[in-house]
């Protein structure tokens, strides 16, 4: 009886450590950089935790979007940041607009396209957000998929990137990303 109840008790207590460990540290992706600070954005929707890590450069007076003389050109994928790639944890499984994206860690990236940007979730972690040559650090065997994004431009200009997690009641949420002269949002819901 006795060995029965420490067999189970001993199983659980391993169950409980190893999700414990499971559990990404936050901290590991706040690395200092006075240009491009680290920053977070999380929500909880039904008792599950959604959070971005991510690095938030300024503009500094530079072209960020639109136009081949732009730091991010058209036609080109973007870390979604600087330094580190940026990275999504979720506790729960999410509809992102219409793409799948199982419980998990991913990075994300977006595609630029002349003013119309699709949000790129990928299964590969922890890379640098660029390659030496400058193009993102983009597997895209790893790709979960992609979707459009909603565009829109913000009441000031943004010095600062900002991206942001927001409950929109329910299950539902929204993703919303703004920089410069450009906002981009995305609705998802957790499944």
């Amino acid at each position: 009886m006795y060995m029965k109840q420490f067999v189970t008790s001993a199983a659980l207590l391993a169950g409980l450590i190893s999700g414990l460990l499971a559990q990404t540290d936050k901290q590991k992706f706040m690395t200092p950089n006075q240009k491009s600070p680290p920053m977070q954005t999380s929500v909880t929707i039904n008792g599950k935790e959604i959070w971005i890590s991510y690095h938030a450069p300024s503009v500094r007076g530079r072209k960020i979007f639109g136009g081949a003389d732009a730091l991010q050109p058209d036609d080109s994928i973007w870390r979604a940041g600087a330094d580190q790639a940026t990275f999504l944890h979720t506790d729960v499984d999410l509809d992102i607009n219409g793409l799948t994206v199982p419980a998990g860690e991913y990075t994300l990236f977006v595609a630029l396209d002349k003013g119309k940007w699709d949000l790129i979730v990928n299964k590969q972690t922890g890379q640098w957000g660029i390659k030496r040559g400058g193009s993102a650090n983009l597997d895209e065997s790893k790709n979960v998929g992609k979707t459009a994004m909603t565009m829109s431009k913000p009441s000031a200009p943004v010095e600062q990137l900002k991206i942001m997690l927001a409950s929109t009641g329910g299950n539902k949420g929204k993703l919303q990303i703004e920089w410069e002269n450009v906002a981009a949002s995305v609705p998802f819901t957790a499944k």
